[in-house]
């Protein structure tokens, strides 16, 4: 049941370094969300130009909202800037914006409107890639990074998304009081939406301007953090689960690595084992651990038929049924004995 809150939407705004673009960021935010149910939290993550300076003088305009000003003393990462952020917020709603101006703040009174104004929506981000807005991307290398890490991103949580690492995001309080973020860098993005997805919420998209700005300009994010990205990506898929996931994750790992050693000759062997090993680890989280291990079983009997090429295909045909018959019985004990599905 969503509860009333005299603050409607709790702004938080990671801040690093942008001196110049902090006078144009208030002038749009006045102009989009002057309201005296709207609160802006800026989070000045450790600055060393003039940002602090900036912000504290801006203290003394007289705007509606309520203006909250937090300094951290060394630069923390934007996750930690924003969990910071979060920490003091009141808002029904809490909206994510950068402070760089490459998103629109009109994107983000058009997302506030939407989701204040549909009670069935809980989550919305915004989206570089959909058609509709204006844009310049300065760096092909960038944006095609962005969406293979969103081709990635849904392969791994069986979404649809079209951009994983937008910036704008907007989501219900209830939302934010489920997740626990845990990442301090910009692997945020990827953190948020995992855990929105884990916790059973519908993620909607909004096309949104984007006016990338280049390195001169003083854009942070580097190469680092594009390979940073996968590491958060297998952590949020493979590594942030319960325990008994991750047991389930590593048996059916190390017995898809069994079978894979039955393919190929010499280096594809080896080729097929990491197959294979990957592919164990996807059955892992869609299985319990009684259930992985009866796979095993299936697969083991089937690797005592045949000789050569007829062991591969006994193991293959094995590895199928048991797949099927164990989903079966699964759903035969989840209907019948809900209190040991969280052993099978």
């Amino acid at each position: 049941m969503r509860q009333e809150n005299k603050i409607n939407l709790s702004i938080i705004i990671p801040v690093f370094n942008e001196e110049n673009y902090i006078k144009k960021l208030f002038l749009d935010i006045e102009k989009h969300f002057n309201f005296k149910n709207i609160e802006v939290i800026v989070v000045n993550d450790g600055s060393d130009d003039n940002s602090k300076f900036i912000l504290e003088k801006i203290k003394k305009n007289n705007y509606q909202f309520e203006y909250h000003l937090i300094n951290i003393k060394k630069n923390s990462g934007k996750g930690y800037a924003v969990k910071e952020g979060a920490k003091i917020s009141k808002g029904e709603y809490i909206l994510l914006q950068d402070a760089d101006l490459e998103l629109d703040i009109k994107d983000s009174k058009e997302i506030y409107e939407i989701i204040s104004n549909d009670k069935n929506i809980y989550c919305i981000f915004g989206s570089r890639y959909l058609s509709g807005k204006l844009k310049k991307h300065n760096y092909f290398i960038n944006e095609f990074i962005g969406k293979f890490n969103t081709l990635i991103f849904n392969l791994l949580f069986g979404q649809s998304l079209s951009d994983i690492h937008c910036g704008l995001k907007i989501f219900h309080r209830e939302v934010y009081n489920k997740i626990n973020l845990s990442v301090n860098d910009f692997g945020l993005e990827i953190d948020i939406a995992s855990q929105i997805i884990k916790n059973k919420y519908f993620i909607y998209e909004v096309g949104v301007s984007y006016y990338s700005r280049t390195l001169r300009d003083g854009k942070k994010i580097t190469w680092i953090d594009g390979l940073k990205s996968y590491y958060y990506l297998f952590k949020a898929r493979f590594l942030d689960n319960s325990i008994s996931t991750l047991i389930s994750i590593m048996v059916s790992s190390i017995y898809m690595i069994f079978v894979g050693s039955y393919f190929g000759d010499g280096t594809g062997t080896t080729l097929f084992m990491i197959i294979f090993f990957l592919i164990g680890m996807i059955i892992g989280l869609h299985t319990k651990i009684l259930s992985s291990l009866s796979i095993f079983l299936f697969i083991y009997i089937g690797s005592l038929f045949g000789d050569g090429q007829g062991t591969v295909l006994s193991i293959f045909v094995f590895f199928i049924l048991g797949i099927f018959i164990i989903r079966k019985l699964r759903n035969f004990i989840k209907e019948s004995y809900p209190r040991i599905t969280i052993l099978f």
